[in-house]
């Protein structure tokens, strides 16, 4: 899941939505290397669009309710990062040049060419 969201750029949010519902169900599962993965992954794919950070902060959010400790630290460390200002600002800074390409190709204002 998290290789997916790091290295398929054109892959749609709703592909990412699906994964969401295992990411909760697998949270409360103490194997070291399945709540790295979980991490990961929630993390991952909260960074690719403000859509699917709103998500990966709400599915952090629930897990953060479960009765494990191990789903708890999970959700502590994805909404950490996933609310942080500087996760926060790339994804606006991103849906910006999604709405306005042609900012790519403008020249900077009040600098010389």
């Amino acid at each position: 899941m998290a290789r997916l969201a790091v290295s398929d750029k054109q892959a749609d949010d709703k592909r990412f939505e699906a994964f969401f519902p295992l990411i909760k169900k697998e949270a409360a599962d103490h194997r070291n290397f399945v709540k790295k993965a979980v991490n990961w992954a929630l993390r991952q794919i909260g960074k690719r669009s403000l859509y699917l950070n709103r998500k990966a902060i709400d599915t952090a959010r629930e897990i953060q309710g479960m009765a494990s400790r191990t789903a708890r630290w999970i959700a502590a460390d994805a909404l950490r990062e996933l609310t942080g200002p500087e996760v926060q600002q790339r994804l606006r800074s991103r849906e910006e040049l999604l709405k306005n390409p042609r900012s790519l190709t403008d020249p900077p204002k009040g600098r010389p060419l």
